[in-house]
Formats: C-alpha cells, structure tokens, sequence
C-alpha cells in the first residue's frame, strides 16, 4: 500500500512557485502524463522541480491515489530523483524485489512502490531543472530502450516549452519598458516643445522691446545678444525635437509641396536672420529654380539654416560663404560653401552621427545634433547630404530628385 511523507513546509520559494506556474501553463503536460501512464502501465506519473533541499510537484497524473496535487513537497532526501539530480542520470526500476541495487533502498519502503523511473530534465542552458517521473505499486517493465527513448523525448520536449515560456517572458518584460520609454519619450518632447520654447519666445520678444525702446547703445548692444542668443536655443530645441521624434518616436516627418516661390522666400528669410546676427560675414548668394520643386519647404529650411548656422561658426571669418541652390537634370540642389580649417578623414565619418562635436572655437559649440538632422531631413526626402574638405574650403551639398 502506498505511502507519502510529505515535507511539513507550508510556503514555496517565489522561483519555485514560478516554475510550477511555468510547468502548468505547458499546454502539452496534461497529455504527456497521461501517455506516460498509458504507455508504461503505471498509476502515477509526475513532473518534478528538484533542487538541493527541494522536491516540489509541478504536475501530477494520479489514478492510485498517490494524493500528491502541484505545489506539494517531499522530504527530497526520501526520494529516488535526489540521486537523479546527483548522478544527472536516469535511474528506471522493474520490480524492487528484484532490482539488484534497489531491493533494499529505502525510498519504495517508504512509499510502498515496486517499479519506478525518473528522467532529468534540462533547460537549455544546460542548468537542472527536475525530473519526469513514474511510480506504481506494482512490478512494470519499463526498462526497454523505446520507453527510456520516450521519457527523454518527453523531457526535451518540456525543456523546449520552458524556453519558449522564459523567452515569451522576456518579450513581455520588454514591451513593458518599452511602454514605460513611451511615456517618458511624450513627456520629454513635450517639455521641450513647450516649457521651453514658450518662456524662450518671451525672452526674444523682451529683447526686441528693449531695442525699440533703448536709448544707450550699450543696452541696445546687451539687447541685440539675448535676440541672437534666444535664436540659437531655439535651434539647439528645435534640434532635439527632431531627434526625439527621429530615434524615440515617428521619425522626421515631411509635408512636400510644390511651391518654388515660398521656397526661395524660405531660404532668403533664412539667410536674413543669420546675417543679422552676424553683419560681419560676407555672403555669396546664388539661388535659381527654373523647373518645380516638389518638398517641404520647412524641413529643407531646416537643413538649410543649419548647413548655414555651421558654416558661420566654424568658417573663416574673413572669407566669403557661398551659397548656391538651382534645378538641374531633375535634381535639386542646394549648397553651403566656406574656408576653414581642412577636416580629418576621422571626422568626417562621424559628422552626420548624433551629439558628434569636433574641436571647435569657445563658445562654438552646439549638441552635435544640426549636421544629423539635416542628413535625416535629406533622407525623408530620397536625398543625399554629403561633405569635402580640403585645405581651401569645406562644402556641404544637399542633393534630392524635383518630383
């Protein structure tokens, strides 16, 4: 008659809980242990989490009453599928009485069984997991190479689920940080998009008053640095925009038009703003559009003012920008040309990667983000944005089809 000693431990280990959840969440189990039985003649069949000081059932088939459910623990050290563990080998038992080996163990004297087997069970990183195993109160012949053949099969079978179940895991783990980098992503686009351009449009509005208004040269001097200032921030916020929504979010997106007038408007608007700022620099200016030009003039604006922005901090100060935009041969062509020093092959490699900065003058330096964003707004529009240096003049040229 069967016996069980079940171990007095009221309260799992929260791993051990989780691979019994694990286990019954394996679609197949219920079916595998009921082939076990079928095949085998055996009235008990189990799957079991063993460890050091632990036998846990995971899953049960139990036609003799054996009266163990998930969850229920042996005293580890009473069982055969301790010496599995120990051995990493299977152990498979005809009848006791006649077992050479185990005619004498104390495990069917405790438990009244006559014929047994016990398989490991892997997971794939090689680590133990447990055991399929099955016992009866009656002699079985189970020792044969098409029932060991079997369990093996079955064991694998289960390694193979509890990977999936881990790896489905993760994927679930994952989509939640991913939410979790949505919310922040929202939250960050929109701190800039408004707490900070907002206060920073009042500045430059304050500036504009000031230099209206002012009598002294000196305040007006004062004024005219926060108006040029406050542009520069509002490229630098307009910039992370853009790479927040380019890497975080939906990427740079376009609205293209075909408007060559309001285009043209764009890039002298654009160029006015920045020789104001900086009187001094002398510009060369070529823009002709003969045939129609299908893009956003915005974004092109965009790229264009930071082609420019970079020319005026890093060019030469005594030498002309030139600037060139035409039509030709279905291409649009648009083109920021200055002197300064030649740029290493190095660099150049790296001047369109994001918060990439060269050696620049004091106070020159911006995130490294204009030269990205402008390569990407290319992209958006099938272009190209590319780059030479040699010791006489750098030149930007961004290149994309008219329609």
């Amino acid at each position: 008659m069967l016996s069980l000693i079940k171990n007095p431990t009221t309260q799992l280990s929260s791993d051990i809980h989780v691979d019994v959840l694990a286990i019954n969440r394996i679609p197949i189990v219920s079916q595998l242990l009921d082939v076990v039985c079928r095949t085998t003649g055996m009235g008990f069949a189990a799957i079991a989490r063993v460890t050091e000081d632990q036998w846990v059932t995971c899953s049960v088939k139990d036609s003799i009453s054996f009266g163990l459910k998930p969850g229920d623990e042996l005293k580890v050290e009473t069982t055969i599928c301790h010496e599995v563990r120990q051995k990493n080998e299977a152990i498979l038992i005809d009848d006791v009485q006649k077992d050479p080996q185990y005619f004498d163990h104390h495990t069917p004297v405790i438990y009244g069984i006559q014929s047994y087997i016990s398989v490991p069970i892997y997971r794939k990183d090689g680590s133990f997991f447990g055991t399929l195993c099955a016992i009866d109160p009656k002699p079985a012949r189970i020792k044969t190479p098409e029932i060991l053949g079997m369990f093996k099969l079955f064991a694998d079978l289960i390694a193979f689920h509890l990977q999936a179940l881990d790896e489905k895991n993760l994927v679930i783990e994952e989509l939640k940080e991913e939410k979790q980098t949505a919310v922040l992503r929202e939250e960050f686009i929109a701190i800039l998009g408004h707490d900070l351009r907002n206060p920073l449009a009042t500045t430059r509005m304050s500036a504009e008053i000031l230099l209206k208004v002012a009598k002294d040269e000196m305040t007006k001097r004062q004024a005219g640095i926060i108006k040029s200032t406050s542009f520069r921030m509002e490229k630098l916020i307009e910039n992370m925009l853009d790479f927040a929504r380019g890497r975080l979010g939906e990427g740079i997106l376009i609205s293209p038009k075909t408007d060559n007038p309001s285009l043209l408007k764009t890039l002298e608007q654009i160029i006015k703003e920045l020789q104001t700022n900086s009187p001094e620099r002398e510009l060369s200016v070529n823009l002709v559009l003969e045939q129609p030009v299908h893009c956003d003039k915005n974004r092109v604006g965009q790229l264009f003012s930071n082609l420019l922005s970079n020319a005026f901090s890093h060019g030469d100060e005594d030498t002309p920008i030139f600037v060139e935009a035409g039509t030709r041969d279905g291409i649009f062509s648009l083109s920021v040309t200055n002197s300064g020093d030649e740029i290493p092959e190095t660099a150049l490699k790296n001047l369109f990667q994001p918060f990439y900065r060269q050696d620049h003058k004091p106070g020159k330096q911006g995130l490294g983000l204009g030269l990205y964003i402008a390569s990407e707004i290319a992209k958006a529009h099938n272009g190209t944005l590319k780059v030479s240096s040699s010791k006489k003049e750098i030149n930007f040229t961004f290149e994309m089809p008219l329609s």
